[in-house]
């Protein structure tokens, strides 16, 4: 059955691929929130990565052994590629004078930023990992893909997947901690509910998610 539906959306079925959208898309949302740590930037991940799919169908032959491996694996490089602008947007913005100072109306809000206050956490501690740490760490603890699918998805060998997930979990043990104690970022941080235990993943469950764009 996935063979002739792979045919179909190479052939250019859209109610096809809308199928395999159907099936993976909250996947895809859920790796790209506990990536990036932003709701929006995560919604424009997973649009991004389905058009790209489509652009891609092609590819879906004998060889893609799991969609959402594959779908994983655009998704990562879709996150890459956004980090790469938001860089080059950064040093750009740098050479511009300081804009002027504005109030803060921050303090108003705190009260209703809990959860993103502890998703916030968890992000933080997961880009202060290398990228290479953190793409493994996110495709098989937070999106649940075995060795050998994060393999396949990013192009390595499954050796490879296996001593990264090791360095990042020993590592993000004790981020999560330097990020939530006190004072850290200059406040007071509130209870984390989240854990990271079993696959020592972040208990941050996206919430809703809106059809692609």
């Amino acid at each position: 059955m996935d063979f002739l539906l792979h045919e179909r959306v190479r052939s250019g079925d859209r109610t096809a691929f809308a199928e395999i959208f159907d099936e993976h898309a909250r996947v895809v949302y859920a790796h790209a929130i506990r990536t990036t740590g932003d709701w929006a930037l995560a919604e424009d991940v997973m649009s991004l990565t389905f058009l790209e799919a489509w652009r891609l169908r092609d590819k879906l032959r004998e060889e893609v052994r799991s969609v959402r491996a594959w779908l994983l694996g655009i998704a990562t490089n879709v996150m890459r590629n956004i980090a790469r602008a938001a860089r080059r947007h950064r040093d750009a913005m740098s050479r511009l004078p300081p804009p002027e100072a504005l109030p803060d109306f921050s303090d108003g809000i705190v009260g209703q930023m809990a959860d993103a206050e502890r998703l916030a956490a968890a992000a933080r501690a997961l880009k202060r990992l290398k990228r290479t740490e953190r793409e493994v760490f996110t495709l098989v603890v937070w999106s649940d893909l075995g060795y050998a699918a994060a393999a396949e998805a990013l192009g390595i060998p499954v050796g490879t997947v296996r001593s990264r997930l090791s360095r990042a979990r020993e590592k993000l043990r004790r981020l999560v901690e330097e990020e939530l104690a006190p004072n850290a970022h200059g406040v007071e941080p509130r209870t984390y509910s989240g854990h990271i235990s079993q696959r020592e993943g972040t208990s941050v469950r996206p919430s809703h998610r809106r059809s692609a764009r």
